[in-house]
C-alpha cells in the first residue's frame, strides 16, 4: 500500500492545503444606502457576486435637481492576505447635470481599484483609486474610509471621496449584506 514517505506527504499535504488556501475576507452580496454632504447627495448601490471572485454592481447618486449618475458594471474581488481583499470595478455611468436638456445626456466610463483590509475584529479600512473618462478629459477619482460591522447582515460606514462628478464629499452609509 503507502509506504511512510507517502503516508507523510499526504499528512503535511492535508495539513498544510488549508492555509494555502484562501477565500474572500469581505462580503460582496449587499445594498448600500448613503448619503453625502456638500454637495448634499443621495445614492444607493447594489452589488451581488457572479462567480466567487467578480461581482455585479448597480448604483445611483443624486441631488434631487433634476440630476443624476447611475452607473453599472462589473467588479473583480479576490484575497490578498487573511485580513484583506483586493477589488476593482469596471463601470459605465449616465450622468445628467440640471442644466441638460436631455435625457441620457452623458456616458462615462470608470476602471478603480482598491483594497478592503481589517483593522480590528469589527472595523474594515477601504482604501479606492481610480480614473473616470469624460469626453476628452480623465478625471482622478479616489475614497478613503472605514466601516463598523455590527453584524454579519448590518454594517455603518464613512467616506471622504471624490467620485469625479459631484466633487470632494463625506458620505455616511448604511450597508444591508445577504
Amino acid at each position: 500500500m503507502l509506504g511512510k514517505a507517502s503516508r507523510a506527504a499526504l499528512l503535511t499535504l492535508a495539513v498544510a492545503a488549508p492555509t494555502l488556501v484562501q477565500a474572500n475576507n469581505f462580503n460582496y452580496n449587499s445594498f448600500e444606502v448613503r448619503l453625502g454632504a456638500n454637495p448634499g447627495t443621495v445614492g444607493a448601490e447594489f452589488t451581488t457576486f457572479f462567480t466567487e471572485n467578480t461581482h455585479i454592481i448597480a448604483r445611483a447618486d443624486s441631488r434631487f435637481e433634476g440630476d443624476w449618475d447611475v452607473a453599472g458594471g462589473l467588479g473583480f474581488n479576490g484575497p490578498i492576505g487573511q485580513f484583506a481583499d483586493v477589488f476593482g470595478q469596471l463601470l459605465v455611468h449616465n450622468v445628467k447635470t440640471k442644466d441638460d436638456e436631455k435625457f441620457d445626456s452623458e456616458f462615462m466610463s470608470e476602471f478603480n481599484i482598491g483594497s478592503r483590509v481589517w483593522l480590528l475584529q469589527n472595523v474594515e479600512g477601504v482604501g479606492q483609486v481610480g480614473m473616470l473618462n469624460r469626453r476628452d478629459d480623465t478625471v482622478f477619482i479616489w475614497s478613503v474610509g472605514a466601516r463598523f460591522h455590527s453584524t454579519d447582515a448590518l454594517s455603518l460606514g464613512a467616506d471622504i471621496k471624490d467620485s469625479g462628478i459631484y466633487g470632494p464629499q463625506v458620505q455616511m452609509s448604511v450597508e444591508f449584506g445577504f
